[in-house]
């Protein structure tokens, strides 16, 4: 009489679990679709603080999700003006009003804004050894750009903590390498 053991087809069983968990851990927010991009009309983009203008024709990813937010989540601080005729454009879209650039606030890209849900709550940031608590008071559009609402600037990418200049300063940074910076952030 032969025996049926159960063990081989368990244990294969278990690591295919385990590599499908894994592997649904990892996935990364991928990009949406694309827009294409157009050039400004003169003196519409404002460039203050390094920003990029939208190029005529080239294609630009847009996302509708952002990488999971945890205790520790990774993303790219990059720097805007929250102050009227700042390039982040009209007032933010949490309170409608405009910001110092002596305030600690920022934008989240639109999966991490999550429809408004984070809006006037605090993140921690921390970079460099630092750490500075700032109020998120907009969106940094993933799904849209190239027109006159975004400045003439293309989509945010799906994992930026766009920052006030309050924020770079409390982290340390040095005004020469202000720009994009790696940090981790979570909610306060």
């Amino acid at each position: 009489m032969k025996t049926f053991n159960l063990g081989t087809p368990l244990l294969i069983l278990v690591i295919l679990l385990v590599t499908h968990c894994l592997g649904t851990e990892a996935q990364v927010c991928r990009p949406s679709g694309s827009i294409r991009g157009r050039n400004p009309p003169p003196g519409e983009c404002n460039q203050e603080n390094d920003s990029d203008c939208c190029v005529e024709g080239k294609l630009y990813p847009v996302y509708r999700c952002s990488p999971t937010v945890s205790g520790n989540t990774k993303a790219v601080l990059t720097l805007n003006s929250f102050q009227a005729g700042g390039d982040g454009g009209g007032p933010s879209e949490c309170d409608n009003q405009y910001h110092s650039d002596d305030t600690p606030v920022v934008a989240l890209s639109t999966g991490w804004y999550n429809k408004g849900r984070r809006c006037l709550n605090d993140i921690i940031i921390s970079a460099n050894g630092a750490s500075v608590r700032a109020k998120v008071v907009d969106e940094c559009d993933s799904t849209m750009g190239c027109d006159g609402d975004h400045d003439y600037q293309p989509p945010c990418n799906n994992n930026i903590v766009d920052a006030s200049k309050a924020v770079w300063k409390a982290l340390g940074v040095p005004n020469d390498q202000w720009g994009e910076l790696d940090i981790t952030w979570s909610d306060a």
